[in-house]
C-alpha cells in the first residue's frame, strides 16, 4: 500500500502521454503567486521528429551514459554526495534523465531527503517498464526550455528559431541543449559566455565523435576535452546557479 503511495503508476506512460506535469503544475502556481500572466505553451512530437542532432546534444550535455545505465549515474551521484559534505549542504546533483523525468512528472523541484527516495523509486520503475527510447521522448516533451512557460524541444524549437525540431541544425541543438541546466536564465540565442563556450564544447564533442562534420572554422580551432564540467552537467532546472 505504501509502496503504492509513493510509486505511480507509470506503465501508462508506455502509451499516454501527460498531459501537464507536476512541475507545470508547480510553475503555474508560482506565476500565479507572482502576479505573473504565463501559460503552459507545450507541443507533443514523437522522436522520430527530433532532429538526431538535438537528441544527440542533449545525452552529452544531460545523461552522456543515458543508453548504459539503469537509471542512475553512481559515479556521478557519489561526486555530488563529495560536495554535500565538503560544503554542508544537502544538493545531492548528478541526475539522470531518467531521475529527471521522474522529478518533472510526478515531484516538486524541492531538496530532501524523501523527495530524493520518492525520485529513486520512480526512476527504478520506470526504468523497469519503459524503453530507453520512451523515456528520452518523455524527457524531451516534458523538460522546461525557458522563462514564459516554454515546455517541450518543439515549442522551443519553433519559439527561439521559427522551425520544427525535426529540422534543427547541429549549432542549433547544441545552445539550446546547453541552457538546459538553467533555461529561465539563459537564452540559447542570446550572447551569453556560459551558453557559448558551454555549446562550443558540446559541438566538439560531436565533431569528435564524428556526429557532424567540421566546418574549416571547426578545424581550425583545434580539439577540446572530451568531457563536459561535472558541476554544470549536474545543476538541474531548479533554479539553481551556474556560472556565467
Amino acid at each position: 500500500m505504501l509502496y503504492l503511495f509513493l510509486v505511480p503508476d507509470v506503465s501508462r506512460l508506455r502509451k499516454e502521454n501527460p498531459k501537464k506535469t507536476a512541475f507545470m503544475e508547480y510553475r503555474e502556481k508560482e506565476w500565479k503567486k507572482e502576479g505573473k500572466n504565463y501559460r503552459i505553451q507545450q507541443k507533443w512530437v514523437p522522436l522520430s521528429q527530433i532532429s538526431p542532432f538535438l537528441i544527440k546534444a542533449v545525452l552529452i550535455a544531460e545523461d552522456d551514459k543515458f543508453w548504459s545505465h539503469e537509471g542512475f549515474d553512481y559515479e556521478a551521484i557519489q561526486k555530488a554526495i563529495e560536495k554535500d559534505i565538503k560544503t554542508k549542504k544537502f544538493k545531492l546533483g548528478g541526475s539522470t534523465i531518467s531521475q529527471q523525468l521522474a522529478k518533472n512528472l510526478y515531484l516538486s523541484p524541492t531538496k530532501n531527503p524523501f523527495r530524493k527516495f520518492r525520485e529513486a523509486l520512480i526512476t527504478w520503475r520506470m526504468e523497469k517498464v519503459l524503453t530507453k527510447k520512451r523515456i528520452l521522448e518523455l524527457y524531451l516533451n516534458v523538460v522546461e526550455w525557458g522563462d514564459k512557460g516554454i515546455f517541450g524541444i518543439e515549442t522551443a524549437s519553433q519559439y527561439y528559431y521559427g522551425k520544427s525540431a525535426s529540422a534543427l541544425t547541429p549549432k542549433e541543438a547544441v545552445r539550446l541543449a546547453a541552457v538546459l541546466p538553467n533555461p529561465r536564465k539563459y537564452n540559447p540565442i542570446g550572447n551569453s559566455r556560459y551558453v557559448t563556450n558551454r555549446s562550443n564544447l558540446i559541438y566538439s564533442i560531436m565533431v569528435r565523435r564524428g556526429i557532424v562534420v567540421p566546418e574549416y572554422e571547426d578545424v581550425m580551432e583545434g580539439d577540446q576535452d572530451d568531457t563536459l564540467m561535472e558541476p554544470e552537467r549536474t545543476k538541474r532546472q531548479t533554479g539553481q546557479k551556474t556560472s556565467p
